[in-house]
Parts: C-alpha cells; sequence; structure tokens
C-alpha cells in the first residue's frame, strides 16, 4: 500500500525523510525507519525494533516484520505479551480475520471490547457531536492518538483527505485493514518526541479521549494548533477532569487548566455533548468553572472556529445517508433481545450515559429506524466487524 507521507521529517534529526525502495524511509546521513503496508514506524526509543525490523524486511519477509511491530505496545500497558504465534498467524492471515478476530490475536483484552463497541459509546458520540456542532469545510483533517480509525472512517466517507497518528503500530494496522482502507495517510510516532508531521494546512485537527494521556501537554496542545490551517480549528475531546472521579485517568487536567490552555476555547461537559445529539439539539458550552464536578471536558478552539453551536440534527450526528444499519451486537439473542455489556467494568464505565435503549426491537418504518440510528440501538459497522 503505498498512501503517500510525502513531507515527513526524522523524529530524531529533523532532517526529511524520502523513499528507500517499497518498505523504508531514508535520512542524508543514511538512517532508515521502515514502513509496513503504507504505515511508517517512526516511534523513537525503539531502534532494536525498527532495525529487525527493517532486517525482515530487506530478506522479503514482510510477515515476520509485521509480526514485530504488531508486538509493539504504549507505555500504558498492563496486559500480557501477544502469543508470537498469534502474531504470526495474524500477520499471514489478515483477510480471513474480523476486527475482532485480529484483536483477540493481539491480545487486546478490554482495549479490544471498548474499540469493538466504540461506534455506540457515548464518548465517541460525544466526540461526533463536537465536530458536527463546531464544523466548516472540512477538505483535509488530522488525528493524534487516532486508534482503529474511528473517526477517520468517518471523515474519508464524507470526501475528507484524512491523516492519522498513533504510537501502537497495531492500531494503525487494524485501522489500515478493517476501518478507514488503503487512502487514508496513517503513521506510528511518539506524541512526546519531535513530531515527523510538520505539514500544516489542516482544516481540523482532532484529539479525541487521549489528551489526559499525553506529556508534555503544552508542548503537544501546540503542536496541534500548529498543524491547523489560517482557517482551521481543533476539537479535543473527553479529556478526563482530575477533580472528579475516572475510569483510566492518566494525567487528567482540571477546569483551571483548561481555562488556561483554551483562552480561544468553547467548552463543553463531555456528556453534554453525547445528550445533545441523542436529542438533536445544539449543546450548551459552560464556562470552565462551571465544570468542576463533570467527569471529561471537550473544547473546540482555534482561528477558524464556528463558536455557535448547530443542532446536531444531520452531518457527523448521524451515519451517512445509504449506511447499512444493523442492530447494535450488544443486544442478545432474546425476546425481546437485551442489552448485555461485555463486562462489568464497560457497564460502569459507558452504561449511565448509553443513549441506546436497554431492550430493543427493530423497527421496518424510516423513520423510526433514523431515530434508532440517533441512538445507536442501530449501528453501522465496517464491513468486516
Amino acid at each position: 500500500m503505498t498512501a503517500d507521507w510525502s513531507g515527513l521529517l526524522s523524529p530524531v534529526t529533523g532532517a526529511a525523510l524520502v523513499p528507500d525502495g517499497p518498505h523504508a524511509l531514508r535520512e542524508p546521513d543514511g538512517k532508515r525507519w521502515p514502513v509496513v503496508d503504507g504505515i511508517p514506524f517512526l516511534r523513537t526509543g525503539r531502534d532494536a525494533l525498527s532495525a529487525h525490523a527493517l532486517e525482515r524486511l530487506d530478506a522479503g519477509d514482510r510477515a515476520g516484520a509485521l509480526a514485530a511491530l504488531l508486538g509493539d505496545q504504549d507505555d500504558w500497558w498492563t496486559g500480557p505479551a501477544p502469543d508470537p504465534a498469534d502474531l504470526a498467524r495474524l500477520a499471514a492471515g489478515a483477510d480471513s480475520l474480523t476486527l475482532r478476530d485480529a484483536m483477540g490475536l493481539l491480545g487486546f483484552g478490554r482495549v479490544g471490547d471498548y474499540f469493538a463497541h466504540r461506534w455506540s459509546d457515548p464518548t465517541y458520540l460525544a466526540g461526533l457531536a463536537l465536530i458536527e456542532a463546531h464544523r466548516g469545510e472540512i477538505g483535509r483533517c488530522f488525528e493524534l492518538a487516532c486508534g482503529i480509525g474511528h473517526y477517520g472512517r468517518e471523515f474519508i466517507r464524507r470526501g475528507a483527505a484524512y491523516a492519522g497518528a498513533d504510537v501502537v503500530f497495531a492500531k494503525l494496522w487494524l485501522a489500515r485493514h478493517w476501518v478507514v482502507g488503503p487512502d487514508a495517510r496513517l503513521v506510528c510516532f511518539d506524541a512526546a518526541s519531535p513530531w515527523p508531521v510538520a505539514d500544516g494546512g489542516f482544516d481540523l485537527v482532532l484529539c479525541q479521549d487521549a489528551f489526559y494521556f499525553l506529556e508534555p501537554k503544552d508542548e503537544v496542545l501546540a503542536r496541534l494548533r500548529g498543524l491547523a490551517a489560517a482557517g482551521g480549528w481543533l476539537a479535543v475531546g473527553h479529556v478526563h477532569n482530575r477533580e472528579a472521579e475516572n475510569y483510566s485517568a492518566g494525567r487528567a487536567v482540571t477546569a483551571d487548566e483548561i481555562a488556561a490552555r483554551f483562552p480561544d476555547g468553547v467548552v463543553y461537559d463531555d456528556g453534554e455533548l453525547t445528550r445533545a445529539l441523542q436529542d438533536a439539539r445544539a449543546p450548551v458550552p459552560r464556562a470552565p468553572g462551571e465544570l468542576r464536578h463533570v467527569e471529561a471536558f471537550a473544547v473546540a478552539a482555534g482561528p477558524g472556529l464556528r463558536r455557535r453551536p448547530r443542532a446536531l440534527d444531520a452531518g457527523f450526528a448521524m451515519p451517512p445517508q445509504g449506511a447499512a444499519l444493523r442492530a447494535n451486537p450488544l443486544y442478545d439473542a432474546g425476546a425481546p433481545p437485551r442489552i448485555r455489556f461485555p463486562s462489568e467494568r464497560y457497564a460502569a464505565e459507558y452504561g449511565p450515559l448509553a443513549t441506546y435503549p436497554a431492550t430493543f426491537a427493530e423497527p421496518a418504518d424510516a423513520a423510526a429506524r433514523a431515530g434508532a440510528a440517533r441512538r445507536r440501538a442501530l449501528v453501522d459497522l465496517p464491513e468486516r466487524w
């Protein structure tokens, strides 16, 4: 796959990278970085892994290089390492597997539950609501910590050019093969290191459900702002509040820190965005000082920001026209079907703000189906989910 990543820089020296055959990028001094399935691996602090992947690629062993890169994780990971035999099976046979099969072989555990069901998670809907409330024309979008490309899929299907970055190569590879396809520009790098992406001019720069993990925050935010075009804007969603109880709080922030970092921001309770999408109304922003009690903040900012939020009755708030809708797979096979969460933790984290009803009978008429799609009782999943 040959997604164009021209203009990338070395995360070590800042020098321009150029193609070095089909599976590497090269610096002027000869240092090389591996590229697999059109995804450059530019993560610093992984010299031995990069060298091993390049050795396998140079020997014509794409599957061996891929299996090695798929075993790499972020510094927050606490789960066991995947079985090398499972990684080899995944690298050799991705075309015959579902997304859930692939995440099982990667040993993603509860993260796999989160990714598999994110299309109806209230925090994901809050991100769609933030985008829809403030969007203008979006020709080019960049997403930091893009995971497996849930938002990228929405941008691509609406005609935008999408670029996504994450520190975990396996997530980007899942995005490439199951979610966003060959045209997305994907790159693996660590946001704490110098960034290889220097090209500004993005209409929207997105960081959803990840900013609270990232350090140094001021530097990361400055780089995000630097990627936005003169008429562009930032959407930074589901930022955990340090003054409230949270799951996986990471390095959360306070309302005062949100106010200081986003003096130009339109600030929300993240839960308000989910409720507004469910109700097809405009979300109501608040002053940061009024939000000290909320679980998470969301912020829209930047020079090209549409400051007055629109009603969430179309656009990114709803699946695209003609999407193939199916019953949310959280429903069981009972009569009537009932929600069955994949774990107690999932139920506790996402259940309180869930928009889908506890029981569901799939409707036939168009108006009722549209309402079910809005509430994500009907969902629009990737073909090989």
